[in-house]
């Protein structure tokens, strides 16, 4: 019988965005008992330097060698292979993978691996993420490789998602944070959106309170079922 794996999560970014991914894993594994269950190691590290002020602000510390050292911690102390819940930290993938002689995974290509198998037709998808992640683009290769065009809020409605963050990241999940996301997933989808991807974890904490007209992906949930498949020797 081939062993389990273990995977290493390199966490903190948000600490409550990492707890989301563990209870989502929990949730898709198929268990009837803790023993069915997959191992995790976890290192939620929320002194990780801020990935807003590194890429966008221009004027902060490089989160590089503290990911890098959560990634060799982890391998260390066992995990056979990484992941991140974070898309933004994803800009530093690559840094990351050098860093370590087991896979971390990419949340970015295997959610819109997701999407395109569900959707193989798609034409334009509409992003739910953070202002770095629409700046960097991290979505826009692996969606132009589909031919798929990234829909992304306007500039006012992207002020609203990172207000709406910056509240969830402070456990506050009022009314007002779900409306300003709403307000945004509404806005895609009227402007020619065929689906909506979550691509932020702090979105994702709420992001079964948000309806649309369209199928709603979130990177978060992908990442979590990827993780089991793996752990699991399921492909």
């Amino acid at each position: 019988m081939t062993r389990e794996k273990i995977v290493g999560i390199i966490g903190g970014m948000g600490p409550e965005a990492t707890v989301d991914l563990m209870a989502r894993i929990i949730k898709v594994t198929p268990a009837v008992d803790d023993v069915d269950h997959i191992r995790m190691i976890v290192d939620n590290n929320p002194k990780v330097p801020s990935r807003i002020k590194a890429l966008i602000d221009g004027n902060g510390e490089s989160p590089i060698p503290c990911l890098q050292d959560m990634a060799r911690r982890l391998e260390s102390w066992g995990a056979d292979f990484l992941a991140m819940p974070c898309n933004t930290a994803h800009h530093y993938h690559l840094d990351i993978q050098k860093a370590v002689t087991i896979k971390v995974l990419h949340m970015i290509d295997l959610a819109v691996e997701a999407v395109i198998e569900q959707y193989p037709d798609l034409k334009r998808a509409g992003l739910l993420a953070s202002t770095a992640v629409i700046k960097l683009k991290l979505f826009e290769r692996p969606f132009a490789a589909k031919n798929v065009v990234v829909q992304t809020p306007a500039d006012r409605y992207q002020m609203g998602i990172m207000h709406a963050i910056k509240e969830i990241k402070a456990s506050n999940y009022g009314s007002e944070v779900v409306d300003a996301i709403q307000v945004v997933a509404n806005d895609l989808v009227d402007k020619g959106a065929e689906v909506l991807l979550v691509a932020c974890t702090e979105i994702s904490i709420i992001s079964s309170q948000i309806a649309s007209t369209v199928r709603i992906f979130d990177s978060a949930q992908i990442l979590a079922e990827s993780i089991v498949r793996v752990a699991r020797n399921d492909r």
